[in-house]
């Protein structure tokens, strides 16, 4: 007989998904949210799950009385097929996988959700404002990460650089918020709508991270990627100050109050 869900056991990532998606009956979740609190590494992993499934349900929901368009069920479905096949073509580690298939089903399901909103409205949302949507859904994936905040972490700043300068495609800078009470920690490569992106993140003495979000912008169609200043994105699951300086967008994101968010976009601005 399978022991491995006895109390005490390890948990398994299979069941920490049945809890995330709400497939398990009141009784065997209660029993399982038991069993979390003596494993705070699996407790974290459901945190950021869940902060995963709350973030990409704000970015690409949809009302609730509205039905699902059968391209949207496709492409969750495509995805449900991807996650089934990661344990066997990914050994980057439970949680880099999970958080990447999220990823990955947001950006299969976002690319399904502007097909038909555009087929309805001729529109999509303006490149810049939708990077900064981007930016938002990164930092409330990776925020939360305890074990894996970045992929490349600040002691090894010179490669992180080199690194993400080649696969962006332009010599890039990583500002320094000592001053403002901010430390490196890191960095890791993303997918964006338009090709690579960095994402640099930072934290204070008192735990808040803040995140610099970075990578090339392509224009709309019949449309050019203009200079911007200063926007503010208060409409995703955290806000966020965005802007475009030579068809290259930067968003930082952070939990905290308009005003010192823009002092510090403020000071990254300068420095870049």
């Amino acid at each position: 007989m399978d022991t491995r869900r006895d109390t005490g056991a390890a948990i398994l990532e299979d069941e920490l998904h049945s809890l995330v998606d709400g497939r398990l009956v009141p009784e065997a979740a209660a029993a399982l949210r038991e069993r979390l609190a003596t494993d705070p590494q699996a407790q974290a992993t459901v945190q950021a799950w869940q902060a995963q499934r709350d973030a990409l349900k704000a970015r690409y929901g949809m009302p609730d009385d509205s039905p699902l368009p059968a391209s949207l069920l496709a492409a969750a479905a495509r995805a449900q097929r991807a996650r089934d096949q990661a344990a066997q073509w990914w050994r980057w580690g439970g949680m880099a996988a999970s958080v990447l298939l999220a990823f990955g089903m947001g950006w299969i399901a976002n690319t399904q959700w502007h097909v038909r909103a555009g087929a309805m409205a001729g529109t999509r949302l303006e490149p810049a404002r939708h990077f900064a949507q981007e930016a938002a859904v990164a930092y409330a994936v990776f925020q939360p990460e305890v074990r894996h905040p970045v992929e490349v972490t600040a002691a090894q700043q010179e490669h992180l650089v080199q690194w993400l300068s080649k696969r962006l495609g332009r010599p890039l800078k990583i500002p320094v918020l000592a001053t403002q009470g901010y430390e490196l920690m890191g960095g890791r490569l993303l997918p964006g709508d338009d090709g690579a992106r960095a994402q640099f993140m930072y934290q204070n003495s008192a735990g808040q991270r803040l995140t610099l979000y970075l990578g090339a912008l392509k224009p709309a169609a019949g449309s050019a990627t203009k200079e911007t200043a200063f926007r503010f994105l208060d409409d995703g699951p955290v806000p966020g100050f965005y802007w475009v300086d030579q068809g290259f967008g930067y968003a930082l994101t952070a939990q905290l109050p308009r005003p010192a968010l823009q002092e510090l976009a403020a000071v990254v601005y300068r420095q870049l």
